[in-house]
């Protein structure tokens, strides 16, 4: 039987091949709105996203024999997916889209592509969106290669669109609508009606639709506050362009010092910020050359290979791993590699918002019970809050999030309901009372978090 993506049970859109295809209840942009999809990858969001934007034809389910656009609109007949169609069929609305890989943008600015940084393409692509003239702006993960200060800019520049993000807290402070999208990876999807914010971010870490009566996850995540241990054993740069890469390989030995004096020889084990897949062979044989004795190990199959799902990936060719696939294969790999002090750049790369969550619980639970040291870079705010106990930040070491927020002039609450970090919108009232009362050292405390299971 051919994979499908629905959104209603009994109503089919499109199937595509092997790969699931789009959606029914398509999200629909509204004027002056920021619409924010969120869901895993292989869901169909991009694919959504290529269909509102006109550059691919839904086949509602008809592979071997689509229908032309007359069929279209009519099986669309009454719906608002009708008229917005025939606007842009008739080139009344015009869509552009942000694409999802940046890396692949040509060779069309001063300098080379392949001079640009990941960042400095993602900028590149979405000013590019911009500066255009169209009527609906669609953006697929704005925030990839961009540390924090680079997101909470974007995130201001971007309104009136379609937004596919996992970064959670850029995708709450940047729309104003949530649809969340669930279902089985390269399989099927289906996309729920919009929901607020707060509401749909909140639907989607519960894994439960109350409209819908429907669970797509056994568990939720939850975010506890919960007070650190005695014992501070990881340390997390966060602030854009300080030289956090630099300063991780440099402790691996990877650079010298420009001034001289020698670095202390640790016993480390390094997750690189670029993962290139260089071994030919299977996800299998590159644990059994790199980690033979931890990857047969009972408990590091608990803790960290079901978790990271690598059972499902173990026997395909590593050559042929998507981003996210090579992601959780690299961070099983740094784990699993015996050492005194682990250094992890960027773990949350190319993950969708479930699997951050998941790695994040992996590589915490792992360094607290194994009690070593590790030196994380992230961007992804949930995830830096969450793995912290001391940040680093251009000032020196620091105890806590106070300074850093106050140099990126944003505040934050938590949701009480699952207690996620939340960016307050800027000058909103609670933006204002939380900068009014100044509680500088109550930060530190209340971003202590911890994803658990809800039982």
């Amino acid at each position: 039987m051919r994979p499908i993506l629905h959104c209603v049970p009994g109503e089919l859109l499109q199937v595509q091949g092997d790969l699931a295809a789009v959606l029914l209840l398509l999200p629909i942009p509204r004027p002056g709105e920021v619409l924010g999809l969120v869901g895993t990858n292989g869901i169909g969001k991009s694919t959504a996203l290529k269909i509102l934007a006109g550059k691919q034809k839904p086949n509602l389910g008809r592979f071997d024999n689509p229908p032309d656009w007359q069929e279209i609109l009519t099986y669309f007949r009454g719906s608002e997916l009708q008229n917005y169609f025939t606007k842009i069929l008739e080139d009344d609305l015009r869509a552009i889209v942000k694409p999802q890989y940046v890396d692949q943008i040509p060779k069309t600015v001063k300098r080379n592509v392949e001079d640009l940084s990941g960042g400095e393409l993602q900028r590149f692509a979405c000013a590019v969106v911009c500066i255009q003239r169209a009527d609906i702006f669609m953006f697929d993960e704005p925030s990839s290669y961009l540390d924090v200060k680079q997101r909470l800019k974007a995130a201001i520049t971007i309104r009136y669109i379609i937004v596919v993000e996992h970064d959670l807290s850029v995708l709450d402070y940047l729309s104003d609508f949530i649809c969340c999208l669930y279902g089985v990876p390269s399989a099927y999807g289906v996309v729920t009606m919009p929901f607020s914010v707060r509401e749909g971010i909140n639907i989607f870490l519960d894994g439960y639709v109350p409209t819908e009566n429907l669970r797509f996850r056994e568990t939720s995540l939850v975010f506890k506050s919960l007070k650190r241990p005695t014992r501070r054993n990881e340390e997390t740069p966060t602030l854009p362009g300080t030289g956090k890469t630099t300063f991780i390989r440099m402790l691996a030995g990877g650079l010298k010092p420009d001034g001289g004096g020698d670095i202390p020889i640790l016993n480390v084990s390094y997750k690189p910020q670029t993962i290139s897949p260089k071994f030919k062979g299977s996800v299998r044989a590159l644990l059994h050359e790199k980690i033979r004795d931890a990857y047969t190990h009972p408990q590091f199959i608990t803790d960290c290979m079901k978790p990271m799902q690598i059972e499902s990936i173990i026997d395909q060719d590593v050559q042929n791993l998507s981003g996210g696939e090579l992601q959780r294969v690299a961070l099983t790999l740094c784990l699993g590699k015996p050492a005194d002090v682990y250094l992890i750049d960027e773990p949350s790369a190319y993950l969708d918002s479930e699997q951050r969550l998941m790695a994040a619980r992996v590589i915490k639970r792992y360094i607290l019970h194994a009690k070593k040291t590790a030196f994380v870079v992230e961007h992804d705010f949930i995830m830096a809050t969450y793995l912290a106990d001391r940040v680093i930040v251009p000032q020196g070491l620091l105890a806590g999030m106070n300074r850093f927020l106050s140099l990126l002039e944003i505040t934050f609450r938590r949701d009480p309901n699952n207690f996620r970090p939340r960016i307050n919108k800027a000058h909103s009232i609670k933006d204002t009372s939380r900068r009014r009362a100044e509680t500088t050292s109550s930060w530190t405390t209340n971003t202590t978090s911890c994803v658990t299971d809800r039982d």
